[in-house]
């Protein structure tokens, strides 16, 4: 008899578990219809600053695979348009409304993947709901900015929040040439980094032109004829012809709680390591789940493509009969803002104090390449250890074209649970065109080794 799978959400993690099931099972023994509410499916969300500042031509460019290549190569049954408004674990069915002609129905499954991603912040306020006020969750969210940009010809424009897509919308609107305010609740913008790395990204920001206001909570905005026309916090007005919100989501579990399926402390779906829910044949992935930091060995919610797709990967192989699980995360994220990158891996400092660590901290001032070569940028790289053992916690760095990307060394570190002392034996490449004879990295390790040993830990 054949099995039925149900995918509630057609983005990383629902395509990722589909694909993978039909790459271990037929047709014949596997259906697989896959729910997606949007116009769009199987896209990179992380591309969509990108589509709007421009250096992405169109919105078809950041689909992965189209409708097309679900259906008639895979045999996925992909209904864009359709929304899943109830789980029924009993009748082991989904509600399902499509948009298109309003039509309402069931599918009945034999199998689950919840994949309804994550649910963004959006503020409770006087004017939040005016033309011209945006967020940036959805492919649809990017193409519906993008065209407000190219038709209504907006002069100025306020972000609201300072994180990872705030610092990526604010370029993205900068490179299209408008005058840009950046407001955040926090007193630094990046509240994932250490202040004293935070404040390197606001001076950056400021360099660049653009407004920044920390340490202000937005009360609410302005409006005229229906659109917004400023942006309000206890201490100021800002004018705005647009609004972006980079508040940042939360995991989007209304349906699985709904249904009854256990969530966690984080608000994000229970799974074990096999990305299974608590209740047989019900999965969950991506951005709707929460996860373990291998670090600070508490369960965390964090949105990223890189974890969604690799928790759908999961789900699809063990529908398909194999065996595969998810380790965990140690909060590895990069971002950009025009020339200067910034990333981070592992724990903050104050992270590793609330998960019970005595810390040690080094921050090391270096360069991208050979200080000689041309083209060499200025980077700070900090790394943080367990004062006891020396054990690499995390690391931050922000710099510019380079940089960045040495983040992943450290997350490998962080991820292997190296001391800082191993770290320095590292075997790491040199040329002058890619890093001075001593990578940053390993000067950073060296630096907080030799604190680690003056404080009386290792060594």
């Amino acid at each position: 008899m054949t099995e039925r799978l149900v995918v509630i959400g057609g983005d990383a993690a629902g395509m990722s578990a589909a694909s993978q099931a039909r790459n271990r099972r037929d047709s014949d023994d596997l259906r697989i219809v896959a729910f997606e509410k949007g116009e769009h499916a199987s896209y990179s969300a992380c591309g969509i600053p990108y589509l709007v500042g421009g250096q992405v031509p169109d919105a078809q460019a950041l689909i992965a695979r189209r409708p097309e290549v679900f259906r008639d190569e895979l045999d996925i049954d992909l209904r864009l348009r359709s929304e899943v408004t109830e789980i029924d674990l009993d009748r082991r069915t989904v509600a399902v409304c499509d948009h298109r002609d309003g039509r309402r129905y069931r599918e009945p499954f034999d199998q689950l993947v919840i994949a309804t991603g994550g649910l963004p912040h959006r503020p409770d306020l006087p004017g939040a709901k005016a033309g011209g006020v945006y967020g940036v969750q959805t492919l649809d969210d990017g193409v519906a900015l993008l065209r407000a940009l190219e038709t209504g010809r907006p002069r100025s424009a306020v972000v609201v929040g300072a994180g990872y897509i705030g610092l990526e919308m604010a370029e993205a609107l900068l490179r299209r040439g408008l005058e840009v305010s950046l407001v955040d609740a926090g007193e630094q913008p990046m509240g994932t980094l250490d202040p004293d790395m935070g404040s390197l990204i606001s001076d950056a920001l400021r360099a660049l032109g653009v407004k920044v206001v920390l340490g202000e909570s937005v009360e609410g905005f302005s409006e005229s004829g229906g659109r917004v026309t400023a942006v309000h916090t206890g201490s100021r007005s800002m004018q705005a012809d647009l609004v972006v919100l980079g508040l940042g989501t939360s995991p989007n579990t209304a349906l699985a709680e709904a249904a009854g399926v256990p969530v966690g402390d984080t608000s994000g779906i229970r799974t074990d390591r096999r990305m299974r829910t608590a209740i047989e044949g019900i999965w969950a992935a991506g951005d709707c789940v929460e996860t373990f930091h291998l670090v600070s060995r508490r369960p965390v919610a964090i949105a990223l493509g890189t974890h969604a797709n690799k928790q759908g990967r999961v789900v699809g192989i063990n529908i398909g009969g194999g065996y595969a699980g998810f380790p965990g995360v140690v909060g590895t994220a990069v971002s950009k803002i025009c020339e200067y990158e910034v990333a981070r891996t592992g724990l903050t400092t104050a992270e590793a104090a609330e998960a019970g660590f005595e810390t040690v901290e080094e921050t090391v001032k270096s360069s991208t390449r050979a200080g000689y070569y041309p083209g060499a940028r200025e980077m700070r790289t900090k790394m943080i250890a367990d004062r006891r053992t020396g054990r690499l916690l995390g690391a931050q760095i922000i710099g510019q074209e380079g940089a960045a990307k040495r983040i992943d060394t450290l997350a490998v570190a962080v991820w292997h649970e190296m001391t800082v002392e191993e770290m320095t034996g590292l075997d790491l490449s040199y040329a002058p065109p890619f890093a001075p004879v001593w990578d940053p990295v390993l000067i950073a390790a060296r630096k907080t080794a030799e604190r680690v040993e003056r404080l009386g830990g290792q060594g």
